[in-house]
């Protein structure tokens, strides 16, 4: 099975929607291998899985132990690291750890957010073929809380500004986060690459979104977030079979003993 390469991911623009969700871990992610274009390792993880209050918290580290996991346990998708607060301040320290990022987890590229800003970092980074993808509306790393972004014409013309100068920098893909959904369209037809919209808009090249909230395993429900699922309660009434089994004896049962 050949893996989804950046090339692929750039035909698809204005085609085929692609299909994006986030792991963190290898039964997540074989899970998804079988139906995602994108795996992103995201710094999400923080929130979802640790408990932090913000994204700003995760270290390096962690985010480089579960991208291995996620790396190791896929064939097909692309697999995108999720590059952590502080961790591309420059160009130099951005380059530094995105080399280290693709050395030892083998992703296939690296996200950073930010607009015209980081423009010359992305622009370092593909020069020196360390495949970049965008993020730009709602930034979680720099934003002390989670507002719809867009609502005024200041905000619109940055917004919109911002990924032009991505696109034209060299990312080969955009994430368009928490916008009203006329900024998203119009933000689609303007550049040349794929947008992924989370919160944004259906006129976005492809979708994304945090599986554990898709799935409903976590508790955070915002209004861009369509609940496929409710693991959470599935997993608490296995909780409560076991529970029960335990206390009546009726587990382990002769099927689930050893005898000689």
């Amino acid at each position: 099975m050949k893996r989804i390469t950046i090339k692929n991911i750039l035909k698809k623009k204005g085609k085929e929607p692609i299909i994006c969700l986030t792991a963190y871990s290898k039964p997540t992610a074989e899970i998804l291998d079988k139906y995602c274009d994108i795996i992103l390792v995201g710094d999400s993880v923080g929130m979802v899985l640790y408990g932090m209050k913000t994204t700003r918290e995760v270290k390096f580290e962690t985010m480089i132990t579960h991208a291995k996991a996620v790396k190791n346990s896929t064939k097909r998708s692309l697999v995108v690291f999720d590059m952590p607060y502080k961790t591309y301040s420059n160009k130099f320290i951005a380059y530094k750890k995105a080399k280290r990022v693709m050395k030892l987890t083998k992703c296939d590229a690296v996200k950073l957010e930010g607009g015209k800003k980081i423009v010359n970092i992305i622009k370092y980074l593909t020069k020196k073929r360390i495949p970049v993808m965008g993020h730009i509306g709602l930034l979680p790393q720099y934003s002390l809380n989670f507002k719809l972004k867009g609502k005024n014409l200041i905000q619109k013309k940055q917004i919109l500004e911002d990924a032009i100068a991505l696109s034209n920098s060299g990312a080969f893909a955009i994430v368009i986060e928490c916008v009203v959904e006329s900024l998203a369209k119009k933000i689609t037809n303007r550049v040349s690459v794929p947008t992924i919209g989370i919160g944004a808009s259906k006129y976005c090249d492809g979708q994304i979104l945090v599986t554990d909230d898709m799935i409903g395993l976590s508790n955070f429900r915002p209004k861009f977030v369509k609940k496929y699922s409710n693991v959470r309660k599935i997993i608490e009434k296995s909780v409560k079979s076991y529970c029960n089994d335990v206390k009546h004896r009726r587990f382990p049962s002769s099927q689930n003993v050893y005898k000689f």
